[in-house]
C-alpha cells in the first residue's frame, strides 16, 4: 500500500473532537465542550434557504459567491467594521474554517512559518501542518495579579480587579520580536479570542499592525466573535492597515446560529481577484446556493436575534462567574466570545486532559482541556456558556473546589 505523505502526520488531532466523541458515545451528558449555541436559527433566515431549495436554485454560483451577497458583505464591513472593501475582495467560504485555510495556502508554503496564538484555536495550528507550514506559538499569559484563587497570578475574577484593569493574555510584542526568523511570513490575531474571551484594544492592534509592516509579514484576523463583546468595541485589524497586509475571516455560524449552515467568508488585500477564483473553483467551486441565501437573509435581515443572543450569553456568563467566585475558582474574566478560561490546576496534576476525561467518566459533563488549544493551556479548561443556563451552572457546580 503506498504510503501518506510525510506532513499529514503532522497533523495534531483536536483535543476539543476527541473529548466530544468519547461524550457523544454516552447517555445523558452535560456539553459545554463545543462552542454551538442552543438558540434556535432566525426564521427569515430558514425561510430564505427554504425558498431557494423551493425554486430550485441549486446550480453553481459565482466561485466568490452570488453578487447580492458579496454585495451585503462589503455593506456589513463599512458599517461595522469600519473599512472599505471591494466586491472581488469577498469570498463566500464553507465557513471561517475554509477561510482560514485558503488564507494560509496563499501565504505559505512548505517549511515557512506562521505564529500563533497559543492558547489559540485549533483550527490554526492543524491548517498549517496541513499545507507542510510550520506553526510557531507565541504565549500568551496572564498578568500578574494579586487574587484569592487557586493560582493567583491567574485569578482576574475578583472584584479588585475590575474590567477596565489591565487585561491579560495579551501578545507580548518583546517575545514576537524574538520568534520572527527568516523563514516566518505571517501571524494569526484572534479577537475576540477562542478559547480566552480576550477583545484587544485599538492600542494593540496598532501595535501588531506595526510590527507585521515592520517585519513584512501576513495578517490573518479571525473576528468568527466580532457581535460577542461585552463593554468592549472590537477593532478589526483592516481598519487600521494601510499597506495592504491583512486578510479577514468572518463566520455566520455563531452570529446567526447556524453553525451547521457553514457560511463564511474571507476578505483578501486588493488585487487578488483571478487568484481567489482560480484558488476557490480548486478548493470548493462554490458554497451551496441556498445556504448562500439564508447568509444574505441573515446579514440583511432583522438583527434582533443576534442581540438577544448577545444578552443571553452575557448573562450567563454573570451567573457563572458570580458561582466560580463564590467556589473560589480562579478563571480569566472574557471581555468577549461566549467561552470561560477556567482554572483547575489544583486538580489536574499537569495533566488537564486525562483529568476532563475522567471529569466526564464521573460526572457525564464534557469540559474543554486547555491543553487541546496549546502548550500554554495546561492546568485550564474551557467552558462554553451558549448553552441552557442550568446545564451551565450544574456544570460549573460539579467542577472540584480548591
Amino acid at each position: 500500500m503506498p504510503r501518506l505523505a510525510d506532513h499529514i502526520s503532522t497533523v495534531p488531532m483536536s483535543g476539543i473532537r476527541r473529548l466530544f466523541e468519547v461524550a457523544l458515545r454516552m447517555d445523558d451528558v452535560t456539553v459545554l465542550a463545543v462552542g454551538e449555541p442552543d438558540v434556535a436559527v432566525a426564521p427569515h433566515i430558514a425561510a430564505a434557504a427554504c425558498a431557494a431549495w423551493e425554486r430550485d436554485d441549486t446550480d453553481y454560483a459565482p466561485n466568490g459567491g452570488i453578487a447580492k451577497l458579496r454585495s451585503a458583505i462589503t455593506e456589513k464591513l463599512q458599517r461595522d467594521n469600519h473599512f472599505h472593501a471591494d466586491v472581488e475582495q469577498v469570498w463566500v467560504t464553507v465557513g471561517a474554517t475554509q477561510a482560514l485555510y485558503q488564507a494560509m495556502t496563499l501565504l505559505l508554503g512548505v517549511g515557512e512559518e506562521i505564529l500563533v496564538p497559543d492558547p489559540g484555536y485549533t483550527t490554526f495550528t492543524m491548517n498549517a501542518r496541513m499545507i507542510g507550514a510550520i506553526p510557531v506559538p507565541y504565549p500568551l499569559r496572564p498578568e500578574t495579579h494579586h487574587g484569592t484563587g487557586p493560582r493567583g497570578a491567574h485569578n482576574l475574577s475578583h472584584a479588585d480587579h475590575p474590567n477596565d484593569s489591565p487585561q491579560s493574555f495579551l501578545p507580548d510584542l518583546t517575545q514576537l520580536e524574538r520568534l520572527v526568523t527568516e523563514r516566518t511570513r505571517a501571524i494569526i490575531l484572534n479577537s475576540p479570542s477562542n478559547p480566552l474571551g480576550v477583545v484587544y484594544p485599538r492600542a494593540m492592534i496598532e501595535r501588531l499592525v506595526d510590527f507585521a509592516a515592520r517585519h513584512d509579514l501576513w495578517i490573518i484576523s479571525d473576528e468568527v466573535y466580532e457581535y460577542f463583546t461585552y463593554g468592549r468595541d472590537h477593532v478589526s485589524p483592516a481598519s487600521i492597515d494601510t499597506d495592504d497586509r491583512v486578510f479577514s475571516v468572518y463566520s455566520l455560524s455563531k452570529t446567526y446560529a447556524m453553525t451547521g449552515v457553514r457560511v463564511g467568508y474571507l476578505v483578501t488585500p486588493k488585487g487578488l481577484g483571478a487568484t481567489m477564483s482560480t484558488v476557490q473553483e480548486a478548493a470548493i467551486s462554490c458554497v451551496a446556493v441556498p445556504d448562500q441565501y439564508a447568509g444574505l437573509a441573515a446579514i440583511t435581515g432583522p438583527q434582533d436575534a443576534v442581540t438577544s443572543a448577545s444578552d443571553k450569553y452575557r448573562a450567563n456568563l454573570n451567573a457563572a462567574t458570580a458561582l466560580l467566585d463564590s467556589r473560589g475558582i480562579g478563571y480569566a474574566r472574557p471581555q468577549g466570545a461566549f467561552y470561560l478560561w477556567v482554572d483547575i490546576s489544583y486538580a489536574s496534576e499537569g495533566d488537564v486532559a486525562g483529568w476532563a476525561e475522567k471529569f466526564l467518566l464521573d460526572t457525564r459533563i464534557a469540559v474543554a482541556p486547555g491543553s487541546a488549544f496549546g502548550r500554554s493551556g495546561e492546568g485550564w479548561i474551557r467552558v462554553c456558556v451558549a448553552v441552557d443556563r442550568d446545564d451551565l451552572m450544574r456544570g460549573l457546580a460539579a467542577l472540584p473546589a480548591p
